[in-house]
């Protein structure tokens, strides 16, 4: 089967595109720039044309033959690539069908993590843990990792890992043999009007699965950085265990607790990208005070002076539905360096809210600088390293390239 992937290198698309090629399958496809899982997908073997898409690629590709033609979310229906395959009547769907056609075709169990927070590092962790113990599990995780592909498929796989995303409603395309659950809070009101919608849609994905596994009903007992990370760990400990009891195998718990200490993290989860400086990808106030705990705690160990966040919100239609709950998320930072909002399928019929608006009601309001992506942000933030603080950015948006291309060795 050839398998064309519009927006192949992002985290979305790029590891289903490594599992389908280990599946057997011809991939191919395009973006317009590099994205995190380019050079993955490069080492793997699978052509990608960067750059304008246009169709005059996707073109070679149908008159070669091409079954499937695999999209984002983010794409507009009049994109010139989804306009071109209709028009050629080849098989057009989004991620979510090609992932439940993966599932089916090979015979494996879902265990699909999913929820508003923590489900990437869950995801990762229960595939750190099923690698170290040698186990028969795929696995599709949305970021980078650095112990593994971002996605894995190899023959004898029983089991299948995936970070089963609640945007555009993916997840209720499928009926996993386990539902892994970290949290739950309203996101998404572009395609949620409300919270009871969110909730309902939860509610229907535990009902479409076989077992399910919540957050709010686990231990944390582990040696982690961060409670949360302590409870995602518990979480993928269970899930772990379900696994090997499904295969009749014994593993002493003390040996899975041990390797599930030494997980490694992953790309934009409180992510090192050099000494004293970290990228996260925080962008709602729940996850934005889960980071500053971890990062209070790492600030401790490494005796650093203090916190210094450089933060860019993410959707300026998703902020009118957060923007009170920012009062204490950033408790504990000394500076808050504030970027405007990276906008993205937005509503025009919404005022852009300002780094003003969203900051005023700030119990640590004071803290707050209003700052860009220029070479000023760049000077302030080396100073502060330079004067024993630990930096952390937390974006869903560009400034995280921005940040590497300035900081990382």
């Amino acid at each position: 089967m050839k398998i064309y992937i519009s927006g192949i290198s992002g985290t979305g698309m790029g590891p289903l595109a490594l599992m389908a090629k280990q599946a057997g399958m011809e991939v191919c496809g395009s973006d317009l720039e590099e994205g995190a899982i380019y050079d993955e997908l490069k080492h793997a073997g699978i052509e990608v044309k960067i750059g304008e898409q246009d169709g005059e690629f996707l073109q070679e590709k149908i008159e070669e033959g091409l079954d499937w033609f695999v999209y984002t979310s983010a794409l507009p229906k009049d994109h010139p690539e989804l306009v071109l395959a209709k028009g050629a009547g080849v098989k057009c769907t989004k991620r979510d069908d090609l992932t439940a056609y993966l599932v089916d075709e090979l015979g494996l169990k879902m265990v699909a993590v999913a929820g508003t927070h923590g489900k990437t590092t869950t995801t990762a962790m229960i595939a750190w843990a099923a690698l170290e113990l040698y186990l028969p599990v795929s696995y599709i995780v949305g970021t980078t990792l650095g112990f593994a592909r971002s996605g894995s498929y190899k023959p004898g796989d029983q089991y299948f890992v995936y970070e089963a995303d609640e945007y555009d409603r993916n997840f209720l395309k499928y009926h996993p043999w386990l539902a892994v659950i970290p949290t739950i809070s309203y996101d998404h009101p572009d395609i949620y009007p409300t919270e009871d919608d969110y909730k309902k849609a939860f509610l229907q994905f535990k009902s479409q699965s076989k077992k399910v596994i919540a957050g709010e009903f686990l231990d944390s007992d582990f040696e982690l950085a961060g409670e949360v990370r302590r409870k995602d760990a518990g979480l993928a400990f269970l899930a772990v265990r379900e696994i090997l009891n499904d295969l009749g195998l014994t593993v002493d718990e003390s040996k899975i607790r041990q390797i599930l200490n030494e997980f490694p993290g992953v790309g934009r989860r409180f992510e090192r990208i050099c000494n004293g400086l970290y990228s996260d990808y925080a962008h709602h106030p729940e996850e934005i005070a889960a980071t500053m705990e971890i990062a209070q705690e790492e600030c401790e160990r490494l005796h650093k002076r203090g916190i210094v966040v450089v933060y860019q919100p993410h959707q300026n239609t998703r902020q009118y539905e957060v923007r009170e709950e920012y009062h204490d998320a950033f408790e504990g930072a000394d500076k808050i360096y504030w970027l405007p909002t990276f906008l993205t399928r937005e509503n025009p019929d919404l005022p852009v809210l300002t780094p003003q608006d969203l900051a005023k009601e700030l119990k640590n309001k004071d803290a707050v600088s209003l700052a860009d992506l220029s070479k000023g942000l760049e000077t302030a933030v080396r100073n502060d390293l330079r004067d024993g603080y630990l930096v952390v950015l937390m974006t869903a948006g560009p400034a995280d390239k921005w940040l590497r291309k300035r900081f990382s060795k």
